[in-house]
This record gives C-alpha cells, sequence and structure tokens, in this order.
C-alpha cells in the first residue's frame, strides 16, 4: 500500500486548507486512515481518523470542531478539511493507515501500517 498526501500549504490564521490523502494497493474490507502532525521539536500526534468499511470518525480534542475529515471509498481517499487554522496548528501533516482496525488504537501512530510523505502546513499570525 502506497500513500500519497497534498494540498498543504500557506495560509493565514483563520483561513482554511484541504488535505487528500490517496491510497493504493491492495487494502482490505475495513481499515483505518489517520491523519497525524508534527511540529518541529514536538512528538507526532494524532489529528483525526476514519473507518473505513464502518463510517466511524474520530478527532483530537485540539481540532474538534474546526477540522472534518471524510471519504471515498471508490477512490480509497480520505480528506481532512481544515477551518479556522491558527499558527498552533503548523506543522507536517502526515496520512496514515491501518490494516486491521483496532477501534481502542487509532490514535496511536505506531499501530498504523503504512504513511505517506507527509505535506507541510503552515499558518501565518
Amino acid at each position: 500500500v502506497q500513500l500519497q498526501a497534498s494540498g498543504g500549504g500557506l495560509v493565514q490564521a483563520g483561513g482554511s486548507l484541504r488535505l487528500s490523502c490517496v491510497a493504493s494497493g491492495r487494502t482490505s474490507n475495513r481499515y483505518a486512515m489517520g491523519w497525524f502532525r508534527q511540529a518541529p521539536g514536538k512528538e507526532r500526534e494524532f489529528v483525526a481518523a476514519r473507518i473505513f468499511g464502518g463510517g466511524a470518525t474520530y478527532y483530537a480534542d485540539s481540532v474538534k470542531g474546526r477540522f472534518t475529515i471524510s471519504s471515498d471509498r471508490a477512490t480509497n481517499t480520505v480528506y481532512l478539511q481544515m477551518n479556522s487554522l491558527n499558527p498552533e496548528d503548523t506543522a507536517v501533516y502526515y496520512c496514515a493507515l491501518q490494516s486491521g482496525v483496532i477501534v481502542s488504537t487509532v490514535r496511536r501512530p505506531q499501530d498504523y501500517d503504512y504513511w505517506g510523505q507527509g505535506t507541510q502546513v503552515t499558518v501565518s499570525s
């Protein structure tokens, strides 16, 4: 499985961006795709996840109400719509895929099997 993320960029505080991540290769009927981010000097942190073949979504408290994760099963694509961005959202954003879904682990980066290359999001004040 390969993941290709896109959509990052530079935006002013209060603005919006939409990230996309396409999964190619063999995927099972049920898997999770998540978004994580890593700011300089910080650990990689969970942002949001969606279960394919179930539809459940999960968000970090810091983005709840501002970010929305959605998906297109036909194209194995997951999106992250990011609104009301602030400088604290500046980071490299990664998409990831968990092959065998364990709901209790969808927030843990170490439990994902495949990772995309990351896309930079920079929010200016």
